[in-house]
């Protein structure tokens, strides 16, 4: 404004100190009707509520901040510490690759093949770097596509997994838990806890607790998986995990995995073998092909399919791959030799075997071609012969003459490892498959194929059992007959008769020396298969018939040496053992054994184009059934029966062993030229004494063996006292006379 002098006024401001006047006059404010209160209400009485609880909410929150930014820090200094603490106990990387505290076993066949592992087999180290791109993709794509983006644990995965348990009903922290590769490799390493053998039952037991899931452990892992990263590296990992996760089968490592099933290194892998494997790491034992392959094939696919929406694969090779399946390995395929191998694994020292602590290599006598054939064999048999829902089981051994074991079938279901072995651990009786061993005595002693025996009934006083009164398996008898007829009908009162005037002893003495190692019995009983025996060894028995009268010992494992090594510790070369008959002996044996088949109780074996030579078993009640035979080049051993020891119903050892003898022989001798046994026949030796001449009735022959149609039995038996003790003289002389 303007002064009154025409000048302008000075500005002066109001002062903001109550004890000074204002410059200019203030304003008056209308008054508020209602009082001389000011008009306006403050504010902070208008909002007081607001006010209060805008105050609390600060209040509540200040406090919680503090909290929180405290615990916070705490946290993160727990953290870096574990960190910090797992990190310098840390081994250095080369330790942590194959951290094994049992070695491996890989068993190859005749030919140098592998046809089986044992233990947990670590095929080498392969590296992040080396491994083929697409495995590294397969397991980044479906383990972990955010690898090599986070610092050992990934947030975004453990709230999709805490989602996914929560919609399944299950805990937040139950099932899925969103482990990255990091923290998978934390489990495989225990959390660093190592393996102590006075701590634990066995490694799998400490590596069953190591998979246990708790909170605190999921906690551990945290720190543990930082400590990792920071250590090693995301590639060096990852190398950790390509070398050291169980991938089925026994492997560990995908190095040991790609061998196993495709018989290649994992460096080498297509996209399809990739898949397979990187499927395998959710759950090893289900998806393992050598178990299960549509199964295998069809995780596989959905590894695929992440493979190709993470851009790993383009269309077309996406394309190829589900068109073109992973194929496994012949070995792997075939999974020949279950039952061998685990026998194999049990004849040898058991610190390299069993409990070996270094990869040990072991080559074998198996003939994996024979193996297949006598396993397509068996299943035919079964298949087309055997009625459906049979619990009948069976066993075969397929054999050299020297011992050495060419195939081996424990049981029906030949695919399988560490089952009860039929073949080497069922001990049952041998039935009619013992009288080669009676005849062989005879022979060795002096008797010949064509010295008669008696068919009539007959009866023993057994001390302490009484009266033993032993049947034919049909009820008429053929009266007086040669050694060649009695074995091949298997007449077995002829049989018991040949058995007393040898001597048990000596017959006990013939078969153990043969092979057969279980106690055998002492009653005259044991001249028809009253003893037990494994096919194993009555197979090895009838083996040393074939290679001439000469015990061999049953053998599967050629060489043992540690994998790097070219020394072997320890091997051999065959199983032939002592003489045990005369070969001249032994010679007619072998062609009483081929009448059996061709005009006795085994012409099912018959074999068109070769000769062949065996004998049938049936025990009492029908309980075993067992045919074994040779040609020139193999001995086969076959039994039935059941394992919980009830009746077969309908089968003898000239039945259904005799087929399935005859089907896995046929198979095998397809592409062998024949050759003739090496055998005597009847022609070949002298005439009996008794032919052509005539005694009294009741006169012993020159020979020992009585005339056809005489009173006397050919051999003497104990049970029953002759009239003329001087007719027992002349006898029992010359049977003496025969043995020297």
């Amino acid at each position: 404004m303007k002064g009154s002098g025409g000048t302008k006024g000075r500005l002066v401001a109001d002062r903001r100190y109550a004890s000074a006047k204002a410059a200019t006059p203030s304003r008056k404010r209308p008054a508020r009707s209602g009082g001389g209160k000011r008009g306006r209400r403050p504010a902070s009485r208008r909002s007081l509520p607001l006010r209060l609880f805008g105050g609390l909410f600060g209040l509540v929150w200040r406090v919680l901040w503090g909290i929180g930014w405290r615990l916070a820090a705490m946290a993160a200094i727990v953290l870096a510490l574990g960190t910090i603490y797992f990190y310098v106990q840390l081994p250095p990387l080369a330790t942590l690759i194959d951290a094994r505290t049992k070695g491996s076993v890989t068993l190859l066949d005749r030919d140098g093949k592998v046809f089986a592992w044992r233990g947990e087999t670590f095929g080498g180290k392969v590296d992040a770097d080396t491994v083929s791109p697409n495995l590294k993709n397969a397991i980044i794509a479906t383990e972990d596509k955010r690898f090599y983006s986070h610092f050992g644990i990934s947030p975004r995965g453990i709230a999709s997994a805490i989602r996914i348990n929560l919609s399944e009903g299950r805990g937040p922290l139950d099932g899925n838990g969103g482990s990255t590769i990091t923290q998978q490799v934390a489990k495989l390493l225990c959390l660093g806890v190592p393996y102590d053998p006075a701590t634990w039952k066995s490694e799998a037991a400490y590596e069953a607790d190591c998979r246990v899931s708790s909170k605190w452990r999921k906690i551990k892992e945290v720190p543990f998986s930082f400590a990792l990263e920071a250590r090693y590296g995301k590639d060096n990992v990852l190398t950790i995990y390509l070398n050291r996760a169980y991938l089925g089968a026994g492997t560990r490592g995908f190095e040991a995995a790609a061998q196993r099933y495709f018989g290649k290194s994992a460096n080498d892998l297509t996209p399809a073998e990739a898949a397979m494997l990187a499927g395998l790491l959710k759950a090893p034992t289900r998806y393992a092909p050598t178990s299960n392959l549509e199964r295998s094939r069809d995780r596989a696919a959905v590894v695929l399919g992440l493979m190709h929406d993470q851009g790993y694969l383009s269309d077309a090779a996406y394309q190829d791959a589900i068109a073109h399946p992973a194929q496994l390995s012949k070995a792997a395929e075939a999974r020949a030799g279950g039952y061998f191998a685990d026998w194999v694994m049990d004849s040898g020292p058991g610190f390299l075997t069993q409990d070996t602590t270094e990869d040990v290599i072991i080559r074998t006598t198996l003939d994996q071609s024979i193996q297949r054939k006598a396993e397509a064999a068996l299943s035919e048999v079964f298949a087309t012969k055997v009625k459906e829902g049979s619990k009948a089981e069976a066993a075969i051994v397929v054999m050299s003459a020297d011992g050495a074991v060419r195939a081996m079938i424990g049981g029906r279901d030949n695919q399988v490892s560490g089952a009860f072995n039929r073949a080497t651990q069922a001990l049952r009786q041998t039935g009619s498959t013992f009288k080669p061993f009676v005849y062989a005595a005879a022979l060795d002693m002096g008797y010949t194929m064509n010295d008669i025996v008696e068919d009539a009934p007959i009866t023993i006083d057994v001390p302490g059992s009484g009266p033993w009164s032993p049947k034919n398996y049909e009820p008429t008898y053929r009266g007086y007959i040669t050694l060649t007829d009695a074995l091949a009908h298997s007449v077995n009162t002829a049989t018991v008769r040949v058995a007393e005037a040898v001597g048990l002893d000596a017959v006990r003495q013939v078969a153990s020396q043969f092979g057969l190692q279980s106690e055998l019995a002492q009653g005259p009983a044991i001249s028809l298969g009253a003893s037990g025996a494994t096919l194993l060894d009555m197979t090895g028995a009838y083996a040393g018939i074939l290679n001439g009268g000469s015990s061999v010992r049953p053998y599967g494992l050629i060489e043992l040496r540690l994998r790097g090594d070219d020394t072997a510790l320890m091997g051999q070369e065959g199983g032939m053992g002592e003489r045990v008959i005369s070969e001249e002996a032994d010679r007619q044996l072998t062609y009483m054994m081929t009448q059996v088949i061709e005009r006795g109780t085994g012409g099912r074996a018959r074999l068109q184009g070769h000769e062949v030579a065996g004998k049938t078993g049936t025990t009492s009640d029908y309980r075993d059934a067992w045919f074994i035979g040779f040609s020139t080049d193999y001995v086969v051993g076959v039994w039935m029966g059941n394992d919980d020891n009830k009746p077969l119903t309908g089968v003898t050892g000239g039945g259904l062993p005799a087929e399935i003898w005859h089907a896995v022989m046929a198979s095998i001798e397809a592409d062998i030229v024949p050759r003739p046994l090496p055998m005597i026949r009847p022609e070949d030796l002298p005439p009996p004494a008794w032919q052509g001449q005539t005694y009294s009735a009741g006169g012993p022959a020159p020979d020992g063996s009585l005339q056809p149609g005489g009173n006397w039995q050919p051999m003497p038996e104990p049970a029953r006292q002759p009239k003329n003790d001087s007719v027992l003289s002349e006898i029992l002389g010359a049977i003496l006379g025969r043995r020297n």
